[in-house]
């Protein structure tokens, strides 16, 4: 595929829709998990992989530019990352394994979890790779992401079954499942890019990638240092601390799913730098916008129903409602942030000769984007910290709701200063009355939603979900012909790819 044959609206709703059907299984998967163990062991799961991400921090630093130079048609760069990126997961896994018992120990976690937590060291090796085999794919053929999704998950599914369900291990169960699904969807890369993998290893892109992979770490750095606040909310508090964290992550569990409308634009990024087709950033933003907005104002009406699902028995994540009203707009603000973010590197150009020169990315708009994060801690460390201290001992609620409202504050001020910056690079026309009409329909949604019953049992929180959706895009429909215009577009689009494909 050559990259002109980039399709922005095909490929981005295939991602999509792979998505959402990840949603069932992932629902599944998540569902034999928490029902398996108790919230501190859901706490437990969550710390592996707050952890895990310290480890992987340097995973998107050689993909960042191992897709622009792919977008471009650089001989060599998606083989020559994959070397790249596999030699940083070992570095990474080496450092993980003699460090991880301490960790353990400051943490005060037992020494009864030692063994999955060695055992995630394998993830770190995937990670990298799958990360570096997206970023290929989606310089050329973005839709293939979404089936290399659907390839995991209907390999992680079943063995997720059998491990945890059938030879009674959750834990360990629910990683080995991963691990092994991963291990499958890398092998499927390996063969959709088997011809560009002959091309040459050129370490010449590699100099290049270190040169501008300075900010990538930036970047990563004050993302991880964000991201201590999860670290916080057990360290600073062992008692409640992995319950506090287990509630959260069981909100985050369905928070998270909004953040699937941002694949709608997933071409639209290489699409600009190879092309630099401004025009296609509105109508990508009302794809992103017409999912995002029912997906967030859903999760809010009915958070009781979609918590409920993960221990009907126990009913012990209902408490953690208001925690997920406020994800579900950390969410959404994620959702739009990415969205700007994406075409603001979209239309960076100073590494277009496939050089990257350093004091040039420093003062471009993309090196103020990637400070955002720092901001982002600024904001909330101190903030949590003092909370979490002061406010929030031995109450794992209170703790797990304190961090959140810090989260999409400090997000939100962050997305405010990225739309500033972009601003001043492209004058997007942001459609307020696509928005408008958005928000209309789905408040009729909504009101279905608050005054139905609401459903317990999986198969009819499904049912009730559906027929929300229909009521939404029924209506939207009628009041937005541009929305009909668009969803026309998408479906001519997908018959055409497909017809092509066949």
């Amino acid at each position: 595929m050559t990259k002109s044959e980039i399709r922005v609206q095909y490929s981005g709703f295939i991602v999509f829709a792979t998505r959402l059907l990840s949603i069932a299984t992932g629902l599944g998967f998540t569902l034999m998990l928490t029902r398996s163990i108790t919230q501190q062991q859901l706490g437990i799961w969550s710390n592996v992989n707050d952890i895990l991400a310290y480890f992987v921090f340097l995973a998107g630093a050689f993909p960042f530019w191992a897709l622009r130079f792919a977008a471009r048609d650089m001989e060599g760069s998606i083989k020559t990352g994959l070397m790249a990126n596999l030699t940083v997961s070992m570095i990474a896994t080496i450092i993980y394994l003699p460090t991880i018992p301490i960790i353990m120990s400051l943490l005060h976690i037992s020494e009864t979890y030692i063994i999955i937590y060695l055992i995630a060291s394998m993830q770190i090796i995937e990670s990298h790779l799958i990360t570096m085999l997206e970023a290929c794919l989606q310089a050329k053929m973005p839709q293939a992401v979404g089936y290399g999704l659907v390839v995991e998950e209907f390999c992680k599914v079943p063995l997720a079954y059998i491990l945890i369900i059938k030879l009674q291990q959750p834990l360990l169960g629910a990683l080995l499942s991963i691990i092994i699904a991963c291990t499958v969807q890398i092998a499927y890369y390996f063969k959709l890019l088997s011809k560009e993998l002959k091309q040459p290893i050129k370490w010449s892109y590699v100099k290049e990638w270190v040169k501008g992979s300075t900010i990538n770490i930036y970047y990563s750095v004050g993302a991880r240092i964000a991201a201590l606040v999860f670290i916080m909310l057990i360290a600073y508090n062992p008692i409640a601390g992995p319950a506090a964290r287990g509630q959260y992550q069981a909100a985050m569990y369905i928070s998270n799913i909004i953040i699937y409308s941002s694949y709608l634009s997933f071409a639209l990024y290489p699409k600009l730098l190879a092309e630099n087709r401004v025009q296609d950033i509105t109508t990508s933003l009302k794809s992103v916008l017409m999912f995002a907005v029912p997906m967030t104002v859903g999760a809010i009406a009915l958070a009781d129903s979609y918590l409920i699902i993960q221990a009907p028995a126990t009913k012990i994540y209902l408490v953690a409602v208001p925690i997920l009203i406020i994800l579900a707009v950390n969410a959404f603000v994620q959702v739009i942030s990415g969205f700007f973010q994406s075409v603001l590197f979209g239309l960076e150009k100073t590494d277009e000769k496939a050089k990257i020169p350093l004091r040039k990315l420093v003062k471009s708009p993309l090196f103020k984007a990637l400070t955002l994060p720092y901001v982002h801690s600024a904001i909330a460390l101190p903030t949590t910290f003092y909370l979490l201290t002061n406010f929030a001992k031995d109450q794992p609620i209170s703790a797990a709701i304190y961090v959140s409202i810090i989260d999409t504050v400090a997000r939100s001020v962050t997305f405010l200063i990225l739309y500033i910056i972009l601003w001043k690079m492209v004058k997007i026309n942001i459609p307020w009355m696509n928005i408008a009409k958005y928000s209309v329909a789905a408040a009729f949604m909504a009101l279905f939603l608050f005054l139905i019953p609401h459903p317990t049992a999986a198969t009819l929180i499904f049912g009730v979900t559906i027929i929300a959706g229909i009521i939404y895009f029924a209506l939207l429909t009628v009041i937005d012909k541009e929305a009909r215009e668009l969803i026309r577009s998408i479906w001519q689009e997908i018959k055409f790819k497909i017809k092509g494909e066949i």
